[in-house]
């Protein structure tokens, strides 16, 4: 992809035999690795439009422009997951985080952050500074240690102030999906699984439905 120039990102996403990806790409109505629309559970697509242009996943190094080439941000990333190695996940479980509901670890996976600093301190060299008005509004309501944040490494939701989460309905959304979120992810909550891959979704235009575009094995 030499000539790319949308936004890229680093997520977790379940792999594709894991009963826990095709329930969650039907919750969001998109499988944003082969493109396919699909029917989500009736009445929810007015309250999970936002996920759903991002694609089913938990965010480890989040959306950012590349400041360097397309296929020298895909080596690194294929050396960092080599370096890598797969974990046992813990036992999800759907709850509110904040205004929004989403799919959360259970118990703490030290593991997984982990993972996630990893992804955001070795792949930052290849992160664009978005410009002081985007930084300053990124800054509105937050901490000043997620201020800082976002000036060093863009977002201000890394290291400390990390949380898995695999966003399910859109913000501001009422409780009213929470029920519904429980009893259509059941299946999958409680079932064992590593985590064996870190995936590279792209954004390919501003407001394109991202899309998953590489699935790169851990060790």
């Amino acid at each position: 992809m030499p000539e790319f120039t949308g936004r890229a990102a680093i997520y977790y996403a379940p792999q594709r035999t894991d009963p826990l990806w095709r329930l969650g790409c039907t919750w969001l109505g998109r499988d944003p690795e082969t493109g396919e629309s699909l029917p989500q559970p009736d009445g929810i697509a007015p309250l999970t439009s936002s996920p759903a242009r991002y694609g089913f996943h938990a965010t480890l190094k989040p959306p950012m422009k590349l400041s360097k080439t397309y296929d020298a941000f895909l080596a690194d990333v294929k050396t960092l997951a080599a370096s890598l190695k797969p974990f046992e996940m813990p036992h999800l479980q759907v709850r509110r985080i904040s205004h929004f509901t989403a799919l959360c670890l259970a118990t703490p996976s030290p593991a997984f952050q982990h993972l996630a600093d990893q992804c955001v301190k070795n792949l930052d060299p290849h992160r664009a500074p978005e410009d002081q008005p985007t930084r300053h509004q990124r800054a509105a309501g937050r901490t000043p240690r997620q201020i800082r944040n976002i000036e060093r490494w863009g977002y201000p939701l890394v290291f400390e102030d990390w949380q898995f989460h695999m966003t399910l309905t859109s913000a501001h959304e009422t409780r009213a999906l929470l029920g519904p979120a429980q009893a259509h992810f059941a299946p999958a909550l409680q079932l064992s699984r590593l985590v064996r891959e870190i995936c590279i979704f792209v954004e390919p235009t501003p407001a394109a439905s991202f899309r998953l575009a590489h699935r790169l094995p851990l060790g």
